[in-house]
C-alpha cells in the first residue's frame, strides 16, 4: 500500500499550489454564460418541436431528431451543472434561478440535486463516505462477506442493462420525483421535486395541448431516456476506471483523490461539445467553480494534466466490467478477475 501511495505520489504533478494556480480560471463570463444556454436551449426547443410536427403529420422519419436532442438536452443538464457549482454567473442567486429553471427540462429538481452533488464532491474517492451521489461501489472484501441474495442483488445493480438501461430511467423518471431516499435530510428536497414537479406540469400539459398525448410521449420518451442513459454513462465512466483513486479516511486527500480518482474521458471534439467538457473530469474535481467552457484552457496551459487518468472512447467502453475495488492491487476489477484473488 506504502508503495503504490509513493508511486501515485511520484506521477503527480508537482505544483506549488493547484489552488492558486487554477484560481485565474474561476472567473466566469456572463456574455459566453448566456450565449451558451442560447445555442443549447434554442436548439433543443426547435429539434423538440420539428420531431412532435413531423410526427403528428406521420413523417417518422422526425424521430430522428430526437437523437440530436438528447444531446442537447444532457448539455443542458452541464449548465445546470455548473450553476449548482456557481459557475455559470458570478451572482448565487442568478445561477440557481437558471439551474432551476433549466431543471424543469432536465427532470432534475435543482436545490435537491446540488445537495447531493455537493457531497458527492466531497467525498469522492473516499471508501469510509460512499453512499450518496455516487455509484455503489464495493471492495472485493466486503462483496465476498456478503450473504448470497445480497451478491446477487448487486450484481443485478452493476449489470448493464440495470445500470445504464433501468437505473437512468428510474433515476429522472421516479427517483428525481419524489426523494425517498432523503426523508430526514430537511424539507428542502420536498421543496425543491414539488417546485420542480409543478414546473414540469406547465410545459407538459401545454404541448399535450398543441400536439396530442400520442405525438408527445413519442417524442419526449426517447429524448429523456437517452439523455438518461448518456447522462449516467458520462457519470459512471468519470469515476469507474481502472486506474481510479479510493482510500480510507486516514490516507484520502481531496487534491490526491479529484487528480487520481476522477478520469479525463478525451472525446472527440463533436461529443465534448456536447457533454460541456465534463470529461475533463480531474480539473472539474480539482477546482469545482472552474466555468465548464474555461475547463480546456487549463489542460492548454497545465499539460501536464492530460495524462492523468486519461481514457478513451474505446476504452471507456471497457470500464462496464469493472465492479469492485480490489484493496491489495489498488484499483478496480471485474467479478471474474476478483474470483481468481487470493484473500488477504
Amino acid at each position: 500500500m506504502t508503495i503504490a501511495l509513493a508511486t501515485a505520489a511520484a506521477v503527480e504533478p508537482k505544483k506549488p499550489s493547484w489552488s492558486a494556480l487554477l484560481a485565474k480560471y474561476r472567473q466566469p463570463d456572463p456574455i459566453r454564460s448566456t450565449l451558451e444556454i442560447v445555442v443549447t436551449a434554442v436548439p433543443f426547443v426547435g429539434l423538440w418541436a420539428l420531431a412532435a410536427i413531423a410526427v403528428l403529420n406521420g413523417f417518422w422519419w422526425g424521430l430522428v431528431l430526437t437523437i440530436p436532442a438528447a444531446g442537447l438536452l444532457v448539455r443542458l443538464f452541464i449548465l445546470q451543472h455548473d450553476c449548482g457549482h456557481g459557475t455559470l454567473f458570478s451572482q448565487r442567486r442568478l445561477n440557481d434561478w437558471t439551474g432551476r429553471i433549466i431543471g424543469i427540462f432536465t427532470l432534475t429538481p435543482y436545490d435537491y440535486w446540488r445537495r447531493t452533488h455537493a457531497v458527492h464532491h466531497a467525498s469522492a474517492g473516499n471508501l469510509d463516505r460512499r453512499g450518496i451521489g455516487d455509484v455503489d461501489t464495493l471492495t472485493v472484501r466486503e462483496y465476498r462477506a456478503l450473504p448470497r441474495f445480497a451478491r446477487l442483488r448487486y450484481r443485478l445493480y452493476r449489470h448493464p442493462l440495470v445500470m445504464f438501461g433501468l437505473g437512468p430511467a428510474f433515476l429522472f423518471v421516479c427517483q428525481y420525483r419524489l426523494p425517498i431516499g432523503l426523508m430526514r435530510s430537511g424539507a428542502l428536497p420536498w421543496i425543491s421535486t414539488i417546485a420542480t414537479n409543478l414546473g414540469i406540469a406547465i410545459p407538459v400539459a401545454t404541448m399535450i395541448w398543441l400536439v396530442g398525448l400520442g405525438p408527445f410521449l413519442l417524442v419526449q420518451i426517447p429524448i429523456t431516456l437517452m439523455a438518461a442513459t448518456l447522462g449516467v454513462w458520462l457519470f459512471y465512466v468519470q469515476h469507474q476506471f481502472e486506474e481510479t483513486h479510493w482510500s480510507g479516511d486516514g490516507e484520502w486527500s481531496f487534491q490526491h483523490a479529484a487528480l487520481h480518482g476522477s478520469s479525463h474521458y478525451d472525446l472527440p471534439p463533436v461529443l465534448r461539445w456536447f457533454t460541456g467538457n465534463i470529461g475533463i473530469h480531474h480539473v472539474h474535481h480539482l477546482a469545482a467553480t472552474i466555468p465548464f467552457y474555461r475547463l480546456p484552457e487549463v489542460l492548454r496551459d497545465h499539460p501536464e494534466l492530460r495524462s492523468l487518468g486519461r481514457i478513451t472512447l474505446l476504452e471507456s467502453l471497457r470500464c462496464i466490467r469493472l465492479v469492485l475495488w480490489d484493496e491489495q492491487a489498488r484499483r478496480l476489477v471485474s467479478f471474474k478477475d476478483a474470483r481468481g484473488l487470493v484473500p488477504a
